[in-house]
């Protein structure tokens, strides 16, 4: 594999064939928890791809620096610092997605897929590959958290956006925002999506 072609796999990876939610089922919490809307999807979609790929660029550039022994504890530090300031940003312009969003920003900081890119990825490579893996895993998680909020805000609310997309004749399913409308739709896409992949292969 060329260096370019590289360089394009570390992007293209995270979107489709290590997709972190569709085919790894990283991230669980706030994919389950926040996409009951499209906006709430969009805010945590924008917290992560901002934190890993912040946290990535400062582990890649320190990598050589951090003990063995302390590494874990120094990622954390890192997110810590990025997911603060993400959280405090959402506070000050936006209270009201802060507050709907509630725990899950803050708790971006033991997300699996945050601190997994920063040991798998982040500290061994360089500094453009690491922000190429993290935007490309990020926007995956971000794919697949607005492909259920979509589902779900307009089966459940009749709404995309908060905006009316189905008419009058349409029967909110309440089941829908709720947490088993969100395992239903998990399972669904996840489900469908692996066939996509092995029917894929086969061709």
């Amino acid at each position: 594999m060329d260096e370019n072609k590289s360089y394009l796999y570390d992007f293209i990876k995270g979107l489709w064939k290590e997709n972190p939610v569709l085919v790894q089922l990283l991230g669980m919490c706030p994919t389950l928890a926040v996409t009951n809307a499209v906006v709430n999807a969009v805010a945590m979609s924008v917290a992560v791809v901002f934190v890993l790929t912040s946290s990535a660029i400062i582990i890649s550039a320190i990598r050589k620096f951090i003990p063995g022994q302390v590494r874990i504890a120094s990622y954390i530090v890192v997110i810590a610092t990025f997911v603060t300031m993400a959280d405090r940003y959402l506070a000050a312009f936006y209270p009201a997605q802060s507050k709907a969003l509630g725990p899950f920003i803050p708790l971006i900081v033991v997300n699996c897929i945050i601190l997994g890119r920063m040991e798998a990825f982040a500290s061994k490579n360089s500094i453009f590959r690491s922000i190429l893996d993290a935007l490309g895993m990020s926007f995956g998680f971000a794919i697949a958290l607005l492909l259920m909020a979509s589902f779900r805000e307009i089966l459940g609310n009749g709404t995309w956006f908060n905006m009316r997309v189905l008419g009058s004749w349409w029967d909110n399913w309440m089941v829908m925002i709720l947490p088993p409308g969100a395992f239903l739709t998990l399972g669904t896409i996840v489900g469908f999506s692996k066939f996509l992949q092995t029917k894929f292969k086969k061709a």
